[in-house]
């Protein structure tokens, strides 16, 4: 567990950047107030885009396909992504997705969404689901946070690496199993509890101690 004086540390470092950390969170609780069903499917294909990569290219990949995300096909979606992302092809990914949820949901991504009452569910759904590409239980919680959902920790090699130099945690590898992926988010979760914070919030210091800046 973490030592007292890394607790006092985070809570000092915690108020410096509380207010920068609240702002983005009170984004995601307006998307999850007004987001329409293009812009849900929007931030689904920002996830997919960052795995890997990292959100500064995810939004930049997103941007560049924008306009073609509803309609465009496997090679003008690629197109887009060359030179953009490390992975053009992940261009497969967006559009088995995108048709994948036109076919079965008609692309009611706010009914889908909604549709779950069991938060495990809900995730589940989007990271273990086989038609929706791209996506573990990493991506699937940062698309849930960034529409405003919470409790899900987004536990990628930065979050998971940071838990472990504090000692909350045993490996700095990310968790690859389910069952350990929800036992290191319960960990993480018991750590923010003892901080005082939610879990988004430690979870986006903790991104931000690694990175330099607040993660979207």
């Amino acid at each position: 567990m973490a030592s007292l004086e890394a607790i006092q540390e985070l809570r000092s470092l915690y108020t410096e950047k509380e207010e920068a950390i609240k702002a983005q969170l009170a984004e995601f609780e307006y998307a999850r107030a007004n987001a329409d069903d293009t812009r849900i499917l929007e931030e689904l294909c920002f996830c997919i885009l960052t795995s890997a990569v990292g959100p500064k290219v995810g939004m930049k990949s997103l941007h560049a396909i924008q306009d073609v995300l509803l309609e465009g096909g496997k090679d003008e979606i690629s197109e887009r992504l060359d030179g953009v992302h490390k992975y053009p092809d992940r261009a497969d990914y967006i559009v088995h997705t995108r048709d994948y949820l036109k076919n079965d949901y008609g692309l009611r991504m706010r009914q889908l969404v909604y549709s779950f009452d069991n938060p495990e569910e809900l995730r589940d759904f989007f990271a273990l689901n086989k038609n929706i590409k791209g996506l573990g239980l990493t991506q699937a919680s940062h698309f849930l946070r960034n529409i405003g959902f919470k409790g899900y920790a987004v536990l990628d090699r930065n979050v998971v690496g940071m838990l472990h130099k504090l000692g909350v945690i045993d490996s700095p590898k990310p968790p690859t199993s389910k069952k350990r992926y929800i036992d290191t988010e319960e960990k993480m979760q018991n750590f923010a509890d003892e901080l005082g914070i939610g879990i988004e919030e430690l979870d986006m210091l903790l991104w931000s101690m690694k990175r330099g800046y607040i993660p979207k």
